[in-house]
């Protein structure tokens, strides 16, 4: 049996923040803002996960009221999505994202990605994908106001 899930997320881009996208430090005048280490990317692809399994979103199992996730990195979350992934008895088939961010160029750092999020999910990197795009300046990305991600994933029962 395979499942479906997809995930969306988006953080606002700040000061005094650093830039991380899956789970690389990126350089740039602005960060990421959130409870976390705010990887909209890595957000997004934990959210993926989860729906595919029928767990819920990222907010409910790591809540941002709880300061055991205070600028916490994302990695540790997306291992604890793959660890509730086979707990509920399903492996991960595939994943696949979409960074949109007018700025930075960001393609220099997507294999160093995919293989953080492999190790992290226990897969292979052919398993991961990772594109990005920018929006020719229109909506919040566009303006440089914030970095949005989507992905989706693909599970199947063990």
């Amino acid at each position: 049996m395979f499942r479906i899930g997809n995930g969306y997320d988006v953080h606002p881009l700040v000061k005094e923040r650093k830039l991380i996208l899956g789970g690389v430090e990126i350089p740039h005048e602005l960060g990421l803002g959130g409870h976390s280490d705010a990887d909209v990317l890595l957000h997004a692809i934990c959210d993926a996960i989860l729906g595919a399994c029928g767990a819920g979103d990222i907010g409910h199992h790591f809540p941002d009221a709880n300061e055991e996730f205070k600028d916490i990195s994302s990695l540790l979350l997306l291992k604890q999505v793959g660890k509730t992934c086979a707990d509920r008895g399903f492996r991960i088939s595939n994943t696949d994202a979409i960074i949109v961010a007018q700025e930075p160029k960001v393609a220099p750092y997507l294999e160093e990605m995919k293989s953080n999020i492999a190790v992290a999910l226990e897969i292979e990197t052919d398993q991961v994908n990772i594109k990005a795009t920018t929006t020719e300046r229109l909506g919040f990305e566009g303006r440089k106001e914030g970095i949005a991600a989507h992905a989706i994933a693909l599970v199947e029962k063990d």
